[in-house]
């Protein structure tokens, strides 16, 4: 069971029900998931973006949503509208820069919080202690919000194949001295933790909330990259096991984590 002060708390003073309260509107749909695109290095700063009708499709949105959310994007200076026979839609060659002037610490560890909460709670359903859509808290609870109506049935023990793509990971991240990789090997362990433990649908509610933590937060540095990446590591270990408590402490880990 999730409560205030038990094995996934406490949790007293973090704001988790801003994320949770609703799904995110279309523009903030677009603006999180092209963060996402520039995190992952699907897109750089300088590359031209999907025309407006292929995001829409990908998105299940409007494409006059799309239209409206990269104009806002352009006045914010995170895009640039080119015309002529070579224009469209690009992300800014001064991304960084102009993300950095953005950030809200506030959010962003309201933010950083709830996921924690999310992944606490997909350990647990991994090992069948949540049922899936229910997270055993009120239902006007912020884990019920980002869980229910999202989650496959419960699992009885995780298969291997997740759990070695996710090790790949690990691996791949022990090797890596790029900054800019590591930062998408993270990125990209934690939306495939968030498939493996809670399917497709988590992992859309994942990719919202990683890519909104982009947009309002310092992206985190080698070193300690690194250091969660050891948490990733022992998060396997006792997930292969079915080991619940030491699976949640290694996930809790994961966010105190500090460089060597």
């Amino acid at each position: 069971m999730v409560n205030a002060a038990g094995k996934f708390g406490p949790y007293t003073g973090w704001d988790t029900r801003a994320p949770a309260g609703r799904g995110p509107t279309g523009a903030e749909l677009v603006r999180s998931r092209i963060a996402l695109r520039v995190r992952l290095r699907s897109v750089s700063p300088g590359d031209r973006l999907p025309d407006a009708g292929v995001l829409a499709e990908e998105l299940g949105i409007s494409e006059i949503t799309v239209r409206r959310a990269l104009e806002a994007m352009c006045q914010d200076g995170l895009l640039d509208r080119r015309r002529g026979r070579a224009g469209g839609t690009f992300v800014a060659t001064g991304w960084d820069a102009v993300v950095a002037v953005m950030h809200d610490a506030d959010e962003a560890a309201a933010l950083d919080a709830f996921h924690l909460l999310l992944e606490c709670g997909l350990v647990a359903h991994a090992v069948g202690e949540l049922p899936g859509g229910s997270s055993g808290e009120p239902e006007d609870g912020p884990l019920h919000g980002a869980l229910h109506g999202l989650l496959d049935g419960p699992l009885d023990g995780l298969p291997d194949g997740p759990l070695d793509g996710l090790r790949a990971l690990v691996e791949e991240m022990d090797l890596a001295d790029d900054p800019a990789q590591l930062l998408e090997l993270e990125t990209r362990f934690h939306l495939d933790l968030a498939e493996a433990l809670g399917g497709a649908g988590i992992r859309e509610y994942a990719a919202d909330l990683l890519g909104r933590q982009c947009l309002l937060g310092p992206a985190p540095g080698p070193a300690l990259v690194r250091a969660r990446n050891r948490c990733h590591a022992e998060l396997l270990d006792e997930l292969a096991r079915g080991a619940m408590d030491p699976a949640v402490r290694a996930v809790k880990a994961h966010r105190h984590a500090e460089p060597r």
